[in-house]
């Protein structure tokens, strides 16, 4: 018990949290709340135009290929595609629930049963245990990992695109399939959370385009790098400055995550983020 409410983590699982900079919590979720997320995202795509909308994610051009597309997501219901869902000439050459990179960033506003699971007690309980005073959730994915194509996400900071002053990003990822070295798991850096920032991405809104710079040379420390491997269920939370990573899928299982990322309300949202809710507003936890 911590001032006067009942806590979910002990004391062992915030010194490991303090002490790594992320945390795993296995099985925390009952497969009937995965089972409806996952529903309700296939859902998503078998609604989705993918004739109209052709907006692939990747993350090995340094962000430039953001665009309107993208940052509208921000307050609605997108689905991004995979690289190698399209061939040289954009058309598609995979079945469209096998194209889908990611749908993101609104779905917690949008899609009630996103709603409905982000608004379980025990997430905002979790995240008062971490410190945050007024927890703010801002974006919530679904990430698919295709079979075969799941693309790279290469070694990068949260606090790199949702910044904060101070910095106060919480990251929530949730296994909805087991995630495991073979199909694309992520990647940690354990006590990576207190090195600096080396990257930020600002946008500038008269124009519309956003820009990743460098801000320290500092290299991402691999060789510290560890699997987080997590059956279906599981919630890993990890630090904003913590450095992650996910290899491509090559395998014939894709890797689904639901992931959400949350700030502290003491803490000030940055007018150069990517991410603006002018008409949403912010969605307490």
């Amino acid at each position: 018990m911590l001032c006067g409410r009942w806590t979910v983590l002990n004391q062992q699982q915030l010194r490991t949290f303090d002490e790594n900079g992320f945390l795993v919590l296995e099985k925390l979720f009952s497969s009937r709340k995965i089972s409806a997320l996952r529903e309700a995202a296939v859902e998503i795509v078998e609604d989705f135009d993918i004739e109209r909308h052709r907006t692939v994610f990747r993350t090995d051009d340094r962000d430039a290929g953001r665009d309107d597309y993208f940052f509208d997501s921000a307050e609605n219901v997108h689905c991004f595609l995979e690289d190698g869902a399209l061939d040289e000439s954009g058309e598609l050459i995979r079945p469209k629930n096998l194209a889908i990179n990611k749908i993101g960033h609104a779905m917690h506003d949008r899609i009630p049963e996103f709603t409905a699971f982000c608004r379980q007690p025990v997430i905002g309980e979790i995240l008062r245990d971490l410190g945050l005073e007024a927890p703010q959730l801002w974006q919530t994915m679904y990430i698919f990992k295709q079979p075969s194509i799941g693309g790279e996400v290469r070694w990068h900071q949260d606090a790199s695109y949702l910044i904060t002053h101070p910095a106060s990003v919480t990251g929530l990822w949730v296994a909805i399939e087991d995630a495991t070295r073979d199909n694309g798991c992520l990647w940690m850096q354990p006590g990576e959370h207190r090195s600096p920032l080396r990257e930020i991405y600002r946008v500038d809104w008269e124009t519309r385009e956003g820009l990743l710079t460098g801000l320290d040379s500092t290299p991402w420390a691999v060789e510290k790098a560890v699997p987080v491997e997590a059956p279906a269920g599981s919630l890993v939370l990890f630090h904003d400055h913590m450095p992650h990573y996910s290899s491509v899928n090559t395998s014939s299982k894709s890797r689904h995550a639901f992931t959400m990322h949350v700030s502290d309300s003491r803490a000030r949202w940055s007018d150069e983020n990517w991410l603006q809710r002018p008409n949403l507003g912010v969605f307490e936890l």
